[in-house]
């Protein structure tokens, strides 16, 4: 047995886990957290799978907080599910207690565990690859918002404050401009010029939300293609993974976001931006899977913003990754030398992208919900 697994093995020994350990497995995804696949097989020789996750205590300063939030919104979720029978293949996201009886344990090293069922029979993906994941992603996105609508926002703690507050990243990345701690504020003078051109949108969706026109909802907040698990041979959705920034926020950042990661060609970190654009037909796609889960509970401004939100967070999120560049790779993991600054290129040709459709986004926005 390797080291790694003996690491694993012991970790899952915390776990209410039936069965015999039979080996583990790092899983090479994410920016944030250390993800291990582990199998066991139970008295009956049946093999079964579990993911054992590390929070990343710098990123989530308050693990047992963002466990809380999971535990309530899978809870409230499950409930759902199993009193409509509303699900996407007789799976759902569930969390394995400790031996204890709570939600996470203790590491060996150190750190803050959780376990959750493997959903088998199913993968994500990076990239869309046709407008039925696009569509079907989207749904999916939409349905989990649906589901949380009648959960007030008020019971899931904020887990990390102003995550989605544009305006406050925006003065982030201008304190990173003037300290540049590893001088690299000058080789990215095109960047920069770039988002300081949009500063009159960054407080758009803010302003909205300070003056009562838009709901603070329960939202995903991190609504990548990869953190819906697909069916490997129908192509549906089957569930919505990684709950870790499940907090107070707008659906229009969880829509968004998904238009940012979803509709693009390319993974968010290609070097070649000229690849980069924003397919309208993928957006149609997402725009009709979501309206047919989501159009019960969202309000007309909500509806009229969404090609807005696509922008606005392809903005913030480029905007992310170039403060990151700028103070030393510090939140995001990085694989090789300005990794961080291509994420950021491919996120501002997004925006120019989106911008240059935006008009016929909207049109078709308003033509869907008036079907």
């Amino acid at each position: 047995m390797t080291q790694v697994s003996k690491d694993i093995s012991e970790i899952g020994s915390r776990f209410a886990i039936d069965g015999e350990f039979v080996e583990g497995v790092e899983v090479e995804s994410g920016h944030i957290n250390t993800t291990y696949l582990a199998t066991y097989r139970d008295g009956d020789g049946e093999l079964a799978r579990y993911i054992l996750q590390r929070i990343n205590e710098k990123v989530f300063s308050n693990p047992l907080v963002v466990m809380k939030n999971i535990e309530r919104v899978t809870r409230h979720i499950n409930r759902k599910v199993f009193q409509k029978k509303r699900d996407f293949g007789g799976q759902t996201l569930n969390l394995y207690p400790g031996r204890d009886g709570k939600n996470c344990v203790q590491g060996p090293q150190g750190g803050i565990w959780r376990c959750y069922n493997y959903i088998e029979g199913c993968r994500t993906y990076d990239v869309v690859e046709n407008t039925r994941q696009a569509y079907q992603a989207a749904r999916a996105f939409g349905a989990f918002q649906d589901l949380v609508s009648d959960l007030p926002a008020s019971q899931v703690a904020v887990t990390i404050p102003g995550f989605h507050d544009t305006p406050a990243r925006f003065a982030k990345l201008l304190e990173a401009i003037r300290h540049d701690p590893l001088e690299r504020a000058s080789e990215v003078e095109n960047e920069i010029a770039f988002i300081k051109e949009r500063e009159p949108i960054i407080g758009v969706l803010r302003d909205h939300l300070e003056a009562g026109r838009l709901v603070e909802r329960v939202t995903h907040n991190d609504t990548k293609l990869n953190n819906v698990m697909i069916d490997e041979q129908t192509d549906e959705a089957v569930c919505v993974i990684d709950l870790d920034t499940v907090m107070p926020g707008l659906a229009l950042y969880d829509f968004g976001d998904l238009i940012r990661g979803a509709t693009s060609p390319v993974a968010e970190d290609e070097k070649d931006v000229s690849k980069v654009e924003m397919r309208l037909p993928m957006f149609e796609a997402i725009v009709e899977g979501y309206l047919e889960t989501a159009r019960r509970f969202l309000t007309p401004l909500e509806i009229e913003l969404l090609p807005f939100s696509a922008k606005l967070i392809s903005l913030e999120v480029g905007i992310r990754f170039l403060t990151d560049h700028l103070e030393g790779d510090r939140y995001f993991k990085i694989h090789r030398e300005g990794h961080n600054l291509d994420r950021c290129r491919t996120q501002l040709a997004m925006v120019k992208s989106i911008e240059d459709q935006e008009d016929r986004m909207l049109e078709f926005v308003r033509k869907s919900n008036s079907q």
